[in-house]
């Protein structure tokens, strides 16, 4: 079972490492793209506004030249002179001004060849360059916490044994459990790495098959036929652990207003990692009529070993998973037969 385990672990993070690095590839090359058409945009805009201001402004030049020519405040020929000598300016101008503006382009292709990106605005007939650093501000706290939900089914092995051959019913044996959770992004401009840790409080229920209960007899714990027909058999372990995962996945780099947001919303997420705590609490529930019906709670230690820990993982989108977890440690302790306990279900995430 442990071996199921750590191949399927090998292979979802085997899985989302490949696609994270499909993915990245494809946004940076969007991402490149984008910069281009927006580096000639702005180029074009640029070119086409200091040509129009320029002519404009020979535009109302010459008409100053034709008022003057009229009141007999220049000669024809002084006239004809002024204007060519605005024109002159006005094609230098313009000259110049599009020389500066190819200039600056030139540095916005340098930045993002390098990986730089500058914000390029259009201003009062000047090109704003802003850095990344300034302008894209992460607004996102590095790290967030949720509320964690999960349930499903739950069940124990012997190392050889197989589902089937379980001593606890597949459907009846459930767990449950609830917790919150912190997630911190590992790399300060990138999200696809990032560690999800917490406090979690585990409900593990076992219902032995064949009408049996758990029996502690001194350092042996085991199953044995009650003598009436049992309406109900419930073994139960409570725990409070300290899950750690690390969580691997695409998400969308989108900026609003100015600032980078790194959006894990409506994502596949995968994580992979374990947990460690304490037994805080076990208990049997029996249901019987001898006669009458009876109600038995015994909450003897049934040997259980004190100290937890195991491996868990799961695979989400958005905030539901699939999770999976199981314990390392027998849940009895030496010299009982090593039962390991297993489950099954789903994980909510809820923000």
């Amino acid at each position: 079972m442990k071996t199921i385990i750590i191949y399927f672990a090998f292979l979802l993070s085997s899985f989302a490492i490949g696609s994270l690095e499909a993915q990245e590839e494809s946004e940076q090359k969007e991402f490149n793209l984008d910069s281009v058409a927006r580096v000639r945009e702005i180029k074009e805009q640029k070119i086409k506004i200091a040509t129009q201001e320029e002519k404009d402004r020979l535009k109302k030049e010459i008409e100053k030249i034709n008022k003057d020519l009229e009141s007999g405040w220049y000669e024809k020929e002084e006239a004809e002179k002024k204007k060519k000598e605005a024109a002159k300016l006005a094609a230098e101008n313009i000259r110049n001004r599009i020389a500066i503006i190819e200039n600056e382009v030139d540095i916005a292709e340098r930045n993002r060849e390098s990986g730089s990106y500058l914000e390029i605005t259009l201003s009062k007939g000047k090109i704003n360059f802003e850095s990344d650093k300034d302008d894209y501000r992460i607004e996102e706290k590095r790290t967030k916490n949720d509320f964690v939900i999960a349930f499903g089914f739950n069940n124990a092995l012997a190392d050889g044994q197989s589902i089937n051959d379980s001593d606890f019913k597949l459907g009846g044996s459930r767990f449950f459990e609830i917790g919150w959770a912190w997630t911190t992004r590992v790399f300060e401009n990138t999200n696809w790495l990032r560690i999800k840790y917490g406090l979690s409080f585990q409900l593990n229920g076992l219902k032995p098959t064949n009408n049996r209960y758990f029996v502690q007899d001194g350092g042996i714990t085991r199953l044995e036929e009650f003598e009436y027909d049992l309406d109900k058999s419930k073994f139960r372990m409570d725990n409070l652990v300290v899950p750690i995962h690390f969580e691997i996945g695409p998400y969308a780099n989108r900026s609003t207003d100015g600032k980078r947001r790194f959006s894990t919303e409506d994502q596949v997420k995968i994580g992979f990692g374990g947990y460690a705590g304490f037994n805080i609490g076990e208990r049997q529930k029996l249901k019987f009529n001898d006669g009458d019906d009876q109600k038995i709670k015994d909450k003897s230690s049934f040997n259980t070993n004190e100290f937890v820990y195991g491996l868990s993982g799961y695979l989400s989108f958005g905030g539901t998973a699939l999770y999976v977890k199981y314990d390392l440690n027998p849940i009895f302790s030496s010299p009982n037969i090593e039962l390991n306990n297993f489950s099954l279900g789903l994980r909510l995430d809820m923000d």
